[in-house]
């Protein structure tokens, strides 16, 4: 993906139990012919606070979301290999070559929870 252009853009969203957004966003680049970025997946953990490795779900979580401007990941992919601790999920991603987002879902987080990730720019609540 080459930059070609800039646009201010903010857009990350948690849902299910326990959500919590942790980063925003700043200065997006757009490639040609689009009005928006894709997601590039960086990492997907799923159960840090219980000794999971950082990462251990990036490369299922990349197969679902990268590419995409919107991506609802549904946890029951992972929750399904959890054991008797109550996972916690962070999902980090970039759009663009300088955006950063990252989000997470509480302790507890597991089959029928989504995670939402996006590079829509956000235009105010309830859009």
């Amino acid at each position: 993906m080459n930059p070609s252009g800039s646009a201010l853009s903010g857009a990350w969203v948690a849902t299910g139990l326990g959500a919590l957004l942790i980063s925003s966003a700043a200065l997006t680049a757009t490639t040609p012919g689009t009005d928006h970025a894709t997601i590039v997946v960086v990492s997907g953990t799923y159960g840090s606070n219980c000794g999971a490795p950082r990462g251990n779900v990036t490369r299922d979580l990349a197969q679902h979301c990268d590419g995409l401007q919107t991506c609802r990941y549904p946890l029951s992919i992972v929750a399904a290999r959890s054991g008797v601790c109550r996972n916690d999920y962070l999902a980090e991603w970039r759009c663009g070559s300088r955006e950063f987002h990252s989000a997470a879902l509480a302790a507890g987080a597991g089959a029928g929870d989504r995670l939402v990730l996006s590079c829509v720019p956000s235009r105010g609540p309830g859009h």
